[in-house]
């Protein structure tokens, strides 16, 4: 009797851990619910920047977008026309540009194994390179219910390709929904 009693309690922890599971995996922002509970961190959604280069050369002037919000197509595109770069004239030495290059290409959302990389690339057509992330059907997606009032007139933001302003963890790749905080509306609240 003592033994069936060990396996039913086994089955339903079994089934509780099960449940869990599928509750920590099946939507984004729950995906990190083990490492939490252990006191870890949520993984991020695209692998953060750690190479000090790129983070001086393209920190330096704007946001240091992780590579893994476009495909390499798209960032081999940027790098080729560096002295038009969104209206400024962003040229490098021809060493300094190939290493950039090389660091993208490597880490680009078609080479990354991050959740928010992987849905970035399934957002785009074969081919498309768009030159901006805000340009992602991805990023557009999820980005359609904010207002102008909250993004282009708002003097904090100014930009929608100004991540890290509402993003508090832009800078460690994380982009999840509860850590938004618009500036002069608070954080962010899906409907």
């Amino acid at each position: 009797m003592k033994h069936k009693s060990s396996i039913a309690s086994g089955l339903v922890l079994s089934v509780a851990l099960l449940g869990l599971s599928g509750a920590a995996f099946g939507d984004d922002d729950e995906r990190g619910f083990f490492n939490r509970m252990w006191g870890g961190s949520k993984a991020p959604g695209v692998a953060p920047v750690k190479d000090p280069f790129y983070l001086e050369e393209c920190g330096g002037c704007h946001f240091p977008y992780q590579p893994g919000l476009l495909p390499a197509r798209s960032w081999t595109r940027l790098m080729a026309d560096l002295e038009h770069h969104f209206g400024e004239n962003a040229e490098l030495p021809a060493e300094d540009a190939d290493r950039l290059t090389d660091f993208l290409l490597k880490n680009a959302a078609d080479q990354a194994n991050y959740k928010r990389s992987k849905k970035i690339m399934r957002s785009l057509r074969p081919g498309d390179t768009p030159l901006a992330v805000s340009e992602t059907p991805y990023f557009i997606k999820k980005h359609d219910e904010l207002s102008r009032r909250m993004v282009q007139d708002n003097p904090q933001v100014g930009s929608i390709s100004r991540c890290e302003v509402c993003h508090a963890k832009a800078e460690t790749g994380s982009f999840s929904e509860s850590e938004i905080l618009i500036p002069g509306f608070g954080a962010w609240e899906d409907d």
